[in-house]
């Protein structure tokens, strides 16, 4: 038997992917998943001492990974024309936030990677993604970046939207904004890349299967969000893309890096690689 160790952030979209894995709803012959919860930062961080066999990373900190890390085809992150939103207490606008400071929920992160690509001239703030939304009502910074729940909450805590950065990649590119994936060992080898590739393709199937008890496991790690709010944000980032990414955002995974090198965002160009299910 192979323990297999599986990092991800203790979100509820993350849970709902691995609710049927964490619960042994069905047979993983010869492996044994230990799930181990962290925020995406840290995970993006610990990927670099290899310490998970899968990981959750964001899609630019694969850029500093790729020689360790192969990308699951099975598990993303992407928005449909939405994604981590940019907001602030008074009206601003993309000019306006030029030599402006933005609060960010990490450097390794793609909603940095994005904020650059969208104001390359604004002055990034880094800090945890919580405390994001306070910073920007405290007058810290002009703005902030807000992922997770947040994108579905900020109207109801006094913030103004200046824009959605999934809704202006999609009017830059027409492609879907990738936000994150779970990445593998290349070391672990086959025919190991492949079950596991199977086992978490599993995973998310059976939670789409089996919405409503998915959900009800997922919830707990809602942080204060009511069943149909849970119910709107896993539905967000778990879907058919979920399940294994098409073609298309498979490009777009490449496209987003692309830029980011063209814009002195990340080092070099960088090809990316996915695993297929054996």
């Amino acid at each position: 038997m192979r323990e297999i160790t599986v990092a991800h952030s203790p979100d509820a979209d993350d849970a709902f992917m691995f609710w049927a894995l964490a619960h042994e709803r069905f047979p993983t012959p010869g492996l044994k998943f230990r799930h181990v919860l962290s925020d995406i930062q840290s995970l993006n961080k610990a990927a670099f001492s290899k310490i998970y066999d899968i990981t959750a990373i964001s899609f630019h900190a694969y850029a500093y990974l790729h020689h360790d890390y192969a990308l699951l085809l099975s598990g993303a992150s992407i928005g449909e024309k939405y994604g981590p939103r940019v907001v602030s207490t008074v009206a601003h606008t993309q000019g306006s936030l030029k030599g402006k400071r933005i609060a960010h929920p990490g450097e390794l992160t793609t909603a940095y990677l994005v904020l650059r690509l969208w104001q390359p001239n604004c002055i990034p703030v880094a800090m945890d993604f919580a405390e994001v939304g306070a910073a920007v009502k405290r007058g810290e910074v002009d703005a902030g970046v807000i992922i997770h729940e947040g994108q579905l909450t900020y109207e109801e805590e006094g913030f103004h939207l200046v824009r959605d950065l999934g809704e202006w990649w999609f009017d830059e590119t027409g492609l879907p904004l990738p936000l994150g994936g779970n990445a593998i060992r290349r070391d672990m080898g086959q025919p190991t890349l492949g079950q596991v590739a199977s086992a978490l393709k599993r995973s998310i199937t059976l939670g789409l299967e089996h919405r409503d008890e998915a959900l009800s496991y997922a919830m707990g790690f809602g942080r204060g969000l009511d069943r149909s709010k849970a119910d709107a944000f896993v539905g967000m980032y778990v879907n058919d893309q979920t399940v294994e990414l098409p073609p298309e955002t498979q490009h777009a995974v490449q496209l987003l890096l692309d830029r980011a090198a063209e814009a002195g965002i990340i080092p070099h160009k960088v090809q990316v690689e996915f695993i297929a299910c054996g």
